[in-house]
């Protein structure tokens, strides 16, 4: 039983980084940063709602153990 091996050839690419064509201006700098911002404060914002409606026990989504006082 005899197998040949398929030969591929790999040519020689050079690996350019991608650079920016031009410079970004400050107000889009400053748009992407406030999205950026807003993001992590509505999600800061639906963690401590989850976590108040655990706390009082009105969670329908979490469910939890209750333990009593």
């Amino acid at each position: 039983m005899s197998f040949t091996s398929n030969s591929i050839t790999i040519k020689n690419y050079t690996n350019y980084m991608a650079v920016p064509k031009k410079r970004t201006s400050i107000s889009k700098k400053n748009i992407r940063n406030t999205l950026w911002k807003k993001k992590g404060y509505f999600t800061t914002l639906k963690a401590f709602s989850l976590a108040q409606s655990i706390f009082t026990g009105n969670s329908k989504s979490f469910f939890c153990k209750k333990y009593k006082r």
